[in-house]
């Protein structure tokens, strides 16, 4: 595991740490990059093959093998997009790659378009947060300039990636209905590759020390290292690269987090799950399985031994009801009632019940994006983890209180 940056400063990384990703913390320039990773190849013959073999996966939240998707491809990518838009109120890994190592990004993108399509548009979609490093990290670079650098929509769906290739098309940013992967009609009609930033910082490493490079580090189930974002508890918002397989506990640990300090964490962000303090032994991984836990888009936020579950969750559930793209009933008309419906069953009389169940089981698969999904997964965690304190609510009693509310 190693240690990284504090969110919006960075600082010295000890002696014993051996970053991959953020090698060249606080010292982002074109020369300082050259310096610490090398010259980048042009071209990267057997490039699917190569990637297959390195295990690498996306870093955005879905995990999905980096080489299938360029493998799907139904002809060579009019366009290859960079993706930072970050609407994750929690995450800030992103921001931290951008500040730190953007150039490693614009390696992704450049090793992809001249192995796959020299002609291909080249797109880095950022946070507007992130808008001045990305641009400065662009023209510092001398082949830089076919890069284009373009503000995200805001919003927390802004970064999915049909909403991507809406906003880059002139739209709202909105998550669209498509029949057909992106990689085959996407920007414009044409085969579109849409790859988190992270994912490229990766492929940009894996391309200039091959793969069994890659998986010296992490497990052979998850190989590597990934960025996560950690908040919480008191605790000063900041990213970490850990290895692969990296228990979350040990993560907590590192940022000076005991055991008895927690409550429990929020893994994932707010698509994400509630994780309680007894499994803080199992192995952050790319996918959940049996004995680990997925590690989702990178987002670790600790809740305190002093703080109410119930109310933390019941204000994400409100704030992602507010996120709707409103153009599907399960989303404009869905969350609210479900958020509302929790409220009243954890807070209140508890009268809907029903209606939160009903609501928990026919939510899923019905909206035009997966945004009521993981809306749904996160309020079934939030229910199943702290089944005991709402039987405390019902009763009147609050943690966060200490007393009859």
């Amino acid at each position: 595991m190693t240690d990284t940056a504090t969110h919006g400063a960075a600082r010295p990384v000890p002696a014993r740490s051996h970053p991959r990703v953020l090698a060249t913390l606080g010292r982002p320039d074109w020369a300082t990059h050259l310096a610490t990773h090398g010259p980048l190849p042009s071209l990267v013959p057997n490039l699917v093959e190569i990637l297959q073999n390195a295990g690498l996966v996306g870093h955005g939240g879905a995990a999905f093998p980096v080489w299938r998707k360029i493998a799907s491809l139904a002809g060579a990518p009019a366009a290859i997009i960079a993706n930072a838009a970050e609407g994750e109120p929690l995450s800030h890994k992103d921001a931290v790659l951008l500040a730190n190592a953007p150039q490693l990004v614009l390696d992704g993108l450049l090793v992809l378009a001249g192995t796959l399509a020299p002609r291909a548009k080249l797109l880095l979609y950022v946070n507007p947060l992130s808008l001045e490093s990305a641009e400065r990290a662009v023209a510092d670079r001398p082949d830089g300039r076919r890069i284009q650098v373009v503000a995200a929509a805001d919003g927390f769906v802004a970064g999915e990636v049909s909403a991507v290739v809406d906003s880059l098309s002139g739209g709202r940013g909105v998550p669209r209905d498509h029949p057909h992967h992106l990689t085959e009609r996407g920007l414009k009609g044409k085969p579109t590759l849409v790859f988190n930033v992270e994912t490229l910082a990766h492929l940009a490493l894996i391309a200039r020390h091959g793969p069994e490079w890659f998986r010296s580090v992490g497990t052979p189930d998850d190989p590597g290292t990934r960025l996560i974002s950690v908040s919480g508890a008191g605790l000063e918002a900041h990213v970490r690269e850990v290895d692969g397989g990296t228990p979350l506990g040990d993560v907590l640990a590192r940022c000076g987090l005991g055991e008895t300090a927690v409550q429990a964490v929020l893994v994932g962000g707010y698509h994400g799950a509630w994780v309680e303090r007894s499994r803080l032994g199992a192995p952050l991984t790319a996918k959940a399985t049996r004995t680990s836990i997925g590690a989702g888009a990178g987002v670790i936020h600790v809740l305190g031994v002093e703080e109410c579950g119930i109310h933390a969750s019941g204000a994400i559930l409100r704030y992602l009801a507010s996120q709707s793209a409103q153009q599907c009933g399960p989303c404009l008309f869905g969350l609210p009632t479900l958020s509302g419906a929790f409220d009243d069953v954890t807070t209140g009389s508890g009268r809907q019940g029903d209606l939160l169940q009903r609501m928990l089981a026919t939510l899923p698969g019905r909206g035009a994006c997966h945004h009521p999904d993981g809306t749904v997964r996160f309020a079934t965690s939030a229910l199943g983890v702290f089944a005991d304190e709402v039987t405390a609510h019902r009763a009147g009693r609050c943690r966060a209180a200490g007393a009859r509310r």
